[in-house]
């Protein structure tokens, strides 16, 4: 029923942004139902309503094997599916997330016997607002969201003709993508670097190969997407539904986008490192635990975007390698850094673990005789995994230190600091200690 409200949102406000006043049955009716499924290939499918039940033998049609249906079929699906929305009570068969009336089906769940007052144009409504999901995870447990924000909605809508136009004019491309044509989409729509309003298909390729030799819409990755959003809204939070509409419905709920945190990171490393790499880092966050351990979250920020690969830096306090001549190497490990950093959300600390990094390592290399000591002094600092342990190898260093003051200050940063946050500092300062260590 969400849908119904999502689609009750974009109405209104393409209403508003093309002065007319469409009705949610007309706008099914001559907009929606002409673009979606008025033709030989659907943009997405039409579940057990009239439209799509007697199912449709997609793939046999895509590769020739039988004609599409003809215009009249199609004319005559649409108007029984029209007449039972107009007479039957709502189910899923004729209404988009709502809950099917057979209550030994796995779609039965939060059913009522209340006669809830639900209209028509609700129904209507359901079906306008699912053409807005936008598919962020493939697969049997795909997941997709729904955002309220009227002008995400509109730029949704500005893709659907693109979509349409992609599927007459490219046999082989299957349809009953629109989900994941709209992560497309609006990530391409709200890259600023590539998108053209003139030109809006200009450097843009979200197809892929299937294994028919078939083609089909890739889908996006949710970092790309949100990296999208978060970049032209500037709103503190905006929330999503995020939910899987298929043989089993999936709901995992409303989750919160801190927007500003999820920009943070690109943003930092932009400033640090510069963007001649984008694709390649924008690739890399949010790679170690995945959308669906991140709604787990309660709220998306830039937790969620950890990259994968170093939690044994963290976790077990291993020294990383800075490897400076392989380019993916290197964006790998300033990568890392930036996450810390963000996660820290305090830039001053960057500048902190640099001058600790350096003084550590001015320490282990002062006094030839005892260099084999200082050094592993440094190390067992290096390897501390909490306060306790990084006072206790910081006092060992202390009395054989000239640098009181400096070491003192240390002491005083890592001592003041909450407790949550002294892991990724440590973190940044064994990063931070590898690149002294690369120069020198």
């Amino acid at each position: 029923m969400i849908a119904a409200n999502i689609g009750k949102i974009f109405l209104d406000a393409y209403n508003e942004k093309y002065q007319s006043s469409y009705t949610a049955k007309e706008f099914f009716v001559e907009k929606y139902f002409e673009i979606f499924f008025n033709h030989n290939k659907y943009m997405m499918s039409a579940g057990n309503s009239p439209l799509e039940n007697p199912k449709i033998s997609w793939d046999k049609m895509r590769t020739g094997q039988i004609p599409y249906e003809t215009d009249e079929k199609r004319k005559e699906r649409f108007n029984k599916t029209v007449e039972k929305i107009e007479t039957k009570p709502a189910d899923a068969s004729i209404a988009i997330g709502f809950p099917t009336l057979d209550f030994s089906a796995p779609t039965s769940g939060q059913i009522t016997n209340m006669d809830l007052p639900l209209k028509k144009e609700e129904m209507y409504l359901s079906w306008i607002g699912s053409g807005f999901g936008i598919g962020v995870q493939s697969g049997k447990d795909g997941l997709s969201l729904l955002f309220s924000n009227k002008q995400i909605l509109l730029d949704l809508f500005e893709g659907w003709q693109v979509y349409r136009d992609y599927l007459n004019s490219t046999p082989g491309l299957r349809g009953n993508q629109i989900n994941t044509w709209n992560g497309q989409w609006i990530a391409h729509r709200y890259d600023k670097l590539s998108y053209d309003e003139e030109n809006p298909t200009a450097s843009f390729n979200p197809f892929g190969r299937m294994k028919d030799e078939g083609m089909e819409v890739n889908t996006q990755s949710w970092t790309k997407v949100l990296i999208g959003i978060a970049r032209n809204y500037p709103e503190a939070s905006l929330i999503a539904y995020v939910y899987s509409l298929g043989q089993m419905n999936i709901t995992v709920g409303f989750v919160p986008f801190d927007l500003p945190r999820i920009r943070q990171p690109f943003e930092l490393y932009n400033k640090y490192f510069g963007t001649t790499k984008r694709e390649q880092v924008e690739q890399l966050f949010g790679t170690a635990i995945g959308f669906t351990k991140a709604c787990q979250m309660g709220a998306i920020g830039v937790n969620a975007l950890e990259p994968k690969g170093f939690r044994e830096c963290m976790d077990k306090g291993v020294v990383p390698k800075n490897n400076t001549i392989d380019e993916e190497k290197t964006i790998n490990f300033n990568t890392y850094q930036i996450w810390l950093l963000a996660m820290l959300n305090n830039e001053q600390l960057w500048e902190k673990a640099q001058d600790i990094a350096a003084t550590l390592s001015n320490y282990s290399k002062t006094d030839r005789d005892l260099r084999t000591k200082k050094s592993q002094e440094v190390t067992n600092l290096l390897t501390s995994l909490n306060k306790k342990q990084f006072i206790e190898s910081l006092i060992e260093i202390v009395k054989g230190s000239p640098e009181t003051n400096q070491l003192a200050e240390i002491a005083e940063i890592i001592h003041t600091m909450p407790v949550d946050n002294v892991p990724y500092f440590l973190t940044l300062i064994r990063f931070q200690y590898a690149v002294v260590n690369k120069k020198s």
